[in-house]
């Protein structure tokens, strides 16, 4: 069993290394995590770039930007319940929000004030606040060569084909098929590739 399922089970530990990593209320880590134990524990590839972003990123998931990936200025970045994991040559635009489990392929252009969350709050206990409800959480897969054009909204437990291209203003709320665009809210398919015939067809 490893350090990090045994520091599960137990909940007093784990708050304890939770109040060590995260100040109390807050979703960013503490600066002796910033400073010392991201920079060991986070891959970053050659050429890869992070403007300024807000990390909250911390040691018990996985972050990863793969070689000459670009996260640009005003961006914020969250692994707290789930790994954050981008691949090479893929620009994350301005004013985005990743919140993991999420997994973005190579060359994917997100352009700005995207918002992607796997979780979602629970809410359905009319007696608690919804903050003291469970989170759920369910991972976002955007695969190689896609396009997904600004203020598009993705939803936990999507899966986001290749070579897709999301139109301004979607929320994508169901999984989108390789090789198509989709538009509106929800997001709905009104193009696929025909590879038969080498051409875009309307759905």
């Amino acid at each position: 069993m490893s350090l990090k399922d045994k520091i599960k089970q137990h909940p007093g530990l784990k708050t304890m290394v939770h109040r060590a990593l995260i100040p109390r209320g807050e979703a960013g880590p503490r600066l002796w995590v910033k400073m010392f134990v991201n920079p060991i524990m986070n891959k970053r590839g050659k050429g890869s770039k992070i403007k300024r972003a807000r990390l909250d990123i911390l040691p018990f998931n996985t972050f990863e930007l793969g070689k000459k990936s670009t996260i640009e200025d005003y961006c914020t970045i969250n692994n707290g319940v789930g790994d954050v994991i981008i691949g090479a040559k893929t620009l994350i635009g301005i004013g985005s929000v990743l919140i993991g489990p999420i997994n973005i392929g190579d060359n994917v252009i997100m352009a700005q004030n995207i918002v992607a969350s796997g979780l979602n709050h629970e809410y359905r206990d009319v007696s608690k606040p919804i903050h003291e409800q469970a989170i759920n959480v369910a991972p976002i897969i955007i695969e190689d060569d896609c396009w997904i054009a600004a203020n598009v909204v993705i939803t936990a437990g999507v899966t986001i084909g290749k070579h897709c291209v999301i139109a301004a203003g979607a929320v994508v709320t169901k999984s989108i098929p390789a090789y198509s665009v989709a538009v509106g809210n929800p997001a709905r398919v009104i193009k696929q590739y025909n590879f038969e015939k080498n051409t875009w067809e309307s759905i």
